[in-house]
């Protein structure tokens, strides 16, 4: 059987729950301004159901979203909240991934942001964070243009890269750009990332993009999203997280069973996305060590 890497599962949608706040654009970089403490429980309750990965909370902390709200100037100290939950959470056991978001917005790879200057702001990211974290995860990639801009950042920080990429939800053979996938084999090639994984698509998408990553030689894996689907209201300026529904279908046994496919076809790292909790992390984990597996 294998060694699998357990990934926890949402965060920002977690704390939003969790919080009982309305939310905001600012999602959950805002519950972590008013509850810090919340972002340390949440990522206990991950390494209590037996995730060995802490995401920090920092997917949507960028200066470009926190300008629109004339908070740039909290930067600094949003990161080391993030971090030091992570490190309060984790004790002695489990790795922290710094978790970097799209600079704009999620979903939405027709933002193109240029790749030169979302170098410099990753990279800005990146040295804020590499002293504290064991990996830079990449997350919610859409595009190649997209993920060239990511890769570049973090190059050459001293750590390793996970690139997480997201596809369409009716047809994951392809980015959510459009492109196809196999597309981005060139930058795995240039920038050389330890893993490529996908992330915050639907289950059923999961498989077909597992069968191109697995060509790229590298590690690789899936963490699944819980939305009936990416919403047209939730794709506009400044959205708020209420724009998409959760699925009512994807109990903790069948989001496991989704995910134990995914280990079939090799991935080596799993977990989940938004809409995936603390319940589905642990069946996952109860399921994994009953077909065998090892979870490190």
């Amino acid at each position: 059987m294998a060694d699998i890497t357990l990934l926890d599962g949402s965060i920002g949608q977690e704390l939003v729950k969790l919080s009982g706040d309305r939310a905001t654009p600012l999602w959950s970089t805002r519950v972590m301004i008013d509850y810090p403490a919340l972002v340390g429980d949440v990522h206990k309750s991950y390494f209590d159901a037996g995730a060995t990965v802490a995401t920090t909370n920092t997917y949507a902390v960028h200066r470009s979203r926190l300008v629109r709200v004339d908070m740039e100037d909290q930067l600094p100290d949003l990161i080391e909240t993030a971090l030091s939950q992570a490190e309060r959470a984790r004790e002695s056991k489990g790795q922290i991934a710094a978790s970097l978001g799209p600079l704009l917005a999620s979903y939405r790879p027709d933002l193109n942001p240029d790749p030169d200057e979302a170098a410099q702001k990753f990279s800005e990211l990146a040295d804020m964070m590499k002293d504290r974290v064991d990996l830079f995860l990449l997350e919610t990639v859409c595009s190649v243009q997209e993920a060239e801009g990511a890769l570049r950042g973090v190059e050459g920080k001293g750590k390793p890269v996970w690139l997480a990429l997201s596809v369409r939800d009716d047809d994951g053979t392809h980015l959510r750009s459009g492109e196809a996938l196999a597309d981005i084999a060139p930058l795995i090639e240039q920038f050389d990332p330890h893993a490529v994984l996908i992330n915050c698509s639907r289950p059923e998408a999961i498989p077909a993009a597992l069968d191109i990553v697995k060509g790229f030689g590298r590690p690789f894996g899936a963490y699944a999203n819980g939305f009936t689907r990416i919403s047209e209201g939730f794709l506009k300026d400044a959205p708020t997280v209420d724009a998409l529904e959760q699925r009512t279908d994807l109990a903790p046994e069948a989001y496991a069973a989704q995910a134990m496919g995914w280990v079939v076809q090799g991935a080596s790292i799993v977990g989940g996305c938004c809409e995936v909790g603390p319940e589905h992390i642990a069946e996952l984990a109860r399921q994994l060590r009953d077909a065998g597996h090892r979870i490190v």
